[in-house]
């Protein structure tokens, strides 16, 4: 079995997302702080990745996306809530 790169950045980035869901679940990170919104941004990339350039998928492909988008949310929202002084730590 040969390994390509995007087989590498699947692999990296599954690893991420489930690391960052794993660090929630045992009180490590937290759901609105910036460190868990990227772990999951950049695991559903690298997964993207693998999907592109790889064995495409729609129904992975979708899930990644739509990944992707909640996580730029949780940042997003994360930034107006700090400058209205709304965030609690």
């Amino acid at each position: 079995m040969t390994f390509h790169w995007y087989d590498w950045a699947g692999y990296i980035g599954v690893l991420l997302v489930l690391l960052a869901y794993f660090l929630l679940q045992a009180r490590k990170l937290h759901g609105n702080k910036l460190a868990y919104q990227l772990m999951n941004i950049l695991g559903a990339f690298g997964v993207l990745l693998s999907l592109t350039f790889g064995n495409f998928n729609w129904s992975a492909f979708l899930l990644e996306v739509a990944w992707i988008a909640i996580g730029v949310y949780g940042i997003a929202r994360g930034v107006q809530l700090r400058r209205t002084g709304r965030m609690v730590d």
